[in-house]
């Protein structure tokens, strides 16, 4: 009796000689870091108070009124040009585990438009995340002594004079980020333990924020 055999089915056979599987299986997609939510949050908005208690690194940084704010009509803005990085800390902390997310709004620049979000700063080295409106590339960097890149990911470049969302868990060694809802990375590393928060602009780049929310444990640095 002659028996034909689907090419499927000669495949199957095949595999399964070899004790392999026909096909496998999707990879599943990563779980979301959380930090509590029994964790108290604290907000930065920039409406009844300004940054005289913030700690300003490097930068021009300071409140201005600006029409369409996410939270209100006083927004945070960083408008130096010449400096490599522009960098300042929020008041609170240091956080060990720590969910940190911001509203940016890439204004101009020529060199560079970003802006991003430190987490994990102290005694001058940091993490990093940040977006770009002049390339398709999102980010996550440290700092010690220089910037060094640990991941990246392909995007949209998110528009000039248009509000962005940045947002980053960091849970024990794992860090997350995502940009405008979207979780783009997804990466570990034990360089730094505990910190505190901060914004983060380059070159010539003149960014606004607005909406800085912080949740995570107290303790560490």
């Amino acid at each position: 009796m002659l028996i034909r055999w689907s090419r499927r089915r000669i495949l199957k056979a095949m595999l399964g000689a070899l004790g392999a599987p026909l096909f496998a299986p999707r990879a599943s997609p990563a779980q979301e870091l959380k930090v509590p939510d029994t964790l108290p949050v604290e907000r930065f908005d920039f409406g009844p108070k300004g940054v005289e208690s913030w700690t300003t690194v490097g930068g021009q940084w300071a409140v201005e009124e600006m029409a369409g704010a996410p939270s209100g009509k006083r927004v945070l803005v960083q408008r130096a040009v010449r400096n490599a990085f522009n960098v300042i800390v929020a008041p609170g902390g240091p956080y060990s585990d720590v969910e940190v997310s911001v509203r940016f709004k890439p204004m101009s620049g020529r060199e560079d438009a970003s802006g991003g979000i430190v987490f994990r700063f102290s005694e001058g080295r940091y993490y990093v995340i940040r977006a770009n409106a002049l390339e398709d590339t999102f980010r996550l960097y440290y700092y010690e002594r220089a910037r060094r890149q640990l991941a990246s990911a392909r995007v949209k470049a998110p528009a000039l004079g248009q509000w962005h969302a940045v947002r980053v868990v960091a849970v024990s060694d794992r860090i997350q980020g995502w940009l405008n809802g979207t979780l783009l990375l997804d990466h570990r590393d034990t360089r730094f333990r505990a910190g505190r928060v901060g914004l983060w602009t380059k070159a010539d780049s003149i960014t606004a924020f607005d909406d800085l929310t912080v949740r995570g444990v107290t303790g560490g640095g």
